[in-house]
């Protein structure tokens, strides 16, 4: 790994640790601007030293760099900038440290409270989704399927965890098995017996639950 970083300019490796503790002290010792920590450590894990840095005044970046994919979610619930997948492809790696250089220059500009992005498996690595791209989402059990232009990409989370993280003002649940990005939403039709359906911009006709009418009326001024 240190070779990796070697070859990347824009980092300097100021300290490494071995376990999760050691990986604390030397972060509030050095004050590193970034941590590159793996989930997997001796004593404390990656998660809980991401949790216990994020509580410090101006913590540092943190990226993961892991074999494991499938705490994803709850690395990003932690505001780590990227989740690299092992093994480390040097290109990966210099694409993650440059969100870190961007967003360092963003820091003025004030964070949104709703989730701005999603991480999600695909092939060999994790890919970036920016949330207003993702134009429907539908429930597969304990998954969901995002759907993002031509493509689709299953992510480990019920749709009810989901719609809590998601702003009300670009998304809106109309299902219990489907989520869409208000500006999807290209009329409403009456079906009869009190039963309505969406008409989306894909061209696809969805039912509306009983449970979501309301809300799918007023947003249409209903």
């Amino acid at each position: 790994m240190q070779v990796i970083c070697a070859r990347i300019g824009s980092l300097a490796v100021v300290g490494t640790a071995s376990d999760g503790e050691q990986a604390l002290r030397l972060s509030e010792a050095l004050a590193p601007d970034l941590l590159l920590l793996d989930l997997t450590m001796p004593e404390t894990d990656g998660l809980t030293v991401a949790r216990r840095i994020a509580t410090r005044a101006n913590p540092p970046a943190v990226i993961f760099v892991t074999a494991h994919d499938e705490f994803a979610v709850e690395a990003f619930d932690l505001d780590a900038v990227d989740y690299v997948l092992k093994p480390v492809a040097p290109e990966r790696l210099k694409r993650a440290v440059a969100r870190v250089v961007a967003r360092r220059g963003e820091r003025s500009q004030p964070k949104s409270d709703w989730l701005e992005e999603f991480w999600v498996p695909h092939r060999s690595e994790l890919v970036r989704v920016p949330a207003e791209d993702v134009r429907q989402i539908d429930a597969e059990r304990d998954y969901v399927r995002l759907h993002v232009g031509e493509q689709s990409y299953l992510l480990l989370q019920t749709i009810t965890s989901l719609q809590e993280r998601l702003d009300p003002e670009r998304f809106i649940r109309i299902h219990r098995s489907h989520i869409l990005r208000r500006d999807n939403v290209t009329g409403l039709k009456h079906e009869g017996l009190g039963v309505w359906s969406v008409e989306t911009g894909d061209g696809e006709s969805l039912r509306i639950g009983r449970t979501y009418l309301p809300a799918v009326k007023k947003m249409a001024g209903r």
